[in-house]
């Protein structure tokens, strides 16, 4: 047992130890330049998926706006309360600034991955899609690497539908248990049940579902730092300049200084929004949409979200705190509820509780997403499904009750890491056939065509289900 946790600690430090957020940062950058700075220029048309008549002709196919609040649901999770909150305890007021700045960047990644996912997905028996980046990889890439494709999606199946599932359920249990004293045998019994309702009912209930719960929790969360915002609203100036300042070391608020705003807005930022990390775009896939860029445009949106909205309402909640100390050794997730009550008195507690627990639900229902998807590439058993539907309220379970049950899952972070790297890998190789689509996307935008359609025939060369882009 001691070789096997020696040989993940080595892949986690050959990934995130010092290659991995470099790569993803320079990649972005790259990205952002050779699509011509995409998130700029389609960033009004973002807001359009939450219109109506953007949404999917079918009523039983997964309309746009189901999955970016699928794919915002586990974007947004714990990292976006306490991952913010260990980052400024860490880094300073200007790790605030690097988040920002890494979204903006990761909003192109975003793009260009979930456009691939898109383009390459397949439709399946029962109407619905399927595709994400190991489906790019085989039907992009050639038959040649779908050992390539095998690995990314025993990756995922690790790391997300097992690994951070069992992290979301300790985190929701012990939230709720410092709040509300309840014990952790009843909080795992009931994210068990809930989730095996959810899961055992496939993508369909899993969309429904998020299209009710992410909207409530967003919300819940965006109105309660909006009303402390506004209370104070007259130091936000000087807080801003604060936070740049920080950030390019004009002011040092911790040791390191702008190096350390710099590692952590970078590490938790990418951590947070999943830019380039192979994930969401498993989700994008299941969209009902006339264009890939369309579906590309709203992942880019979902970044936006996760990182420049929510993100940033605990970051001004925790620094307009007199809670805040820079360096001090606390629990993320205790000084951003300490921050609320705060301002807001200690009722605010128990409702960031119950944020937390939607948080957590939302994103265990799209982990596991992500693991029966990846799982259909390896195998077409259906067998296999119901048994990961059954692992993984197990492994919920576990998480939520037995408070060391996450140390099992040290595995989670490295099989992440090599998951980016053979994402990134993808996304450079493919680059060149996004460029064409986006480049279809912008000329018929040109032309006057409101919502562009993807003409398979214009693409002959690609290997795309026909069957999955019927002309509207």
């Amino acid at each position: 047992m001691g070789l096997i946790y020696d040989l993940f600690a080595v892949i986690g430090d050959l990934t995130w130890g010092w290659s991995l957020i470099p790569l993803l940062v320079i990649f972005g950058v790259f990205i952002t330049a050779l699509t011509g700075f995409v998130q700029f220029q389609f960033f009004g048309r973002m807001f359009r998926v939450l219109k109506g008549k953007n949404q999917s002709a079918d009523p039983n196919a997964i309309s746009a706006r189901e999955a970016l609040l699928l794919s915002v649901g586990g974007r947004v999770g714990g990292g976006n309360v306490a991952g913010v909150a260990v980052a400024i305890t860490l880094g300073g007021p200007g790790a605030v600034f690097w988040m920002w700045a890494i979204a903006f960047v990761g909003m192109a990644t975003s793009l260009v991955e979930s456009s691939l996912a898109q383009l390459y997905k397949r439709r399946q028996p029962d109407g619905m899609f399927r595709g994400g980046p190991a489906r790019s990889i085989i039907h992009g890439l050639g038959a040649d690497y779908r050992w390539l494709a095998v690995l990314y999606a025993i990756c995922l199946i690790g790391a997300f539908g097992l690994g951070f599932n069992a992290f979301q359920g300790n985190t929701v249990a012990g939230a709720i248990q410092e709040s509300f004293g309840l014990p952790r045998l009843w909080t795992g019994i009931g994210l068990a049940i809930l989730a095996g309702v959810i899961v055992f009912g496939g993508i369909r209930r899993i969309a429904k579902v998020s299209d009710v719960i992410v909207p409530v929790m967003a919300i819940g969360y965006i109105l309660l730092s909006l009303i402390v915002i506004l209370f104070n609203i007259t130091e936000l100036p000087s807080l801003i300049y604060q936070i740049v300042a920080n950030a390019f070391g004009f002011e040092e608020a911790v040791g390191g200084g702008m190096g350390a705003a710099l590692a952590q807005g970078l590490r938790r930022g990418l951590f947070s929004n999943e830019a380039g990390l192979g994930s969401a775009p498993n989700v994008a896939a299941t969209a009902d949409v006339r264009h890939p860029v369309s579906q590309g445009i709203t992942q880019a949106f979902s970044v936006f979200i996760d990182t420049m909205v929510v993100c940033s309402c605990t970051a001004f909640v925790i620094l307009l705190s007199g809670v805040y100390v820079p360096g001090a050794d606390i629990d993320g997730v205790v000084l951003t509820q300490q921050s609320l009550a705060y301002h807001l008195g200690d009722w605010s507690k128990y409702a960031l509780a119950i944020m937390l627990l939607l948080f957590s639900f939302s994103t265990i229902i799209y982990n596991y997403y992500l693991g029966e998807n990846a799982l259909t590439v390896i195998t077409k058993q259906r067998f296999a499904i119901h048994l990961l539907r059954l692992v993984v309220v197990v492994v919920v379970f576990l998480g939520a009750t037995a408070p060391g049950a996450t140390s099992v899952f040290f595995f989670a972070d490295p099989l992440m890491g090599i998951l980016a790297v053979v994402n990134l890998i993808a996304i450079m190789m493919l680059l060149p056939t996004c460029l064409r689509i986006l480049k279809d996307f912008r000329e018929q935008l040109k032309a006057g065509v409101e919502r562009p359609v993807l003409d398979p025939d214009a693409f002959p060369d690609l290997d795309i289900d026909r069957t999955a882009w019927v002309k509207r």
